[in-house]
């Protein structure tokens, strides 16, 4: 399957509906990605509004 980001968080998923923010509006044009491990204690996590540990999109494409 194929890996997909969500628009709203920028949490890269598979399947049809992020499980962190539960939106419904995923990409497949996205570059770049992150992976975070704490989020609470990242400056990093805190400029791209990462939550929950996880791999992110660091570019969503329009």
């Amino acid at each position: 399957m194929t890996e997909k980001a969500c628009k709203k968080c920028r949490l890269i998923v598979v399947g049809d509906v992020c499980p962190v923010c539960k939106d419904s509006e995923l990409t497949k044009t996205w570059e770049g990605y992150i992976l975070m491990a704490n989020p609470k204690d990242s400056q990093i996590a805190g400029a791209i509004g990462a939550g929950a540990p996880g791999k992110y999109a660091l570019k969503i494409k329009q």
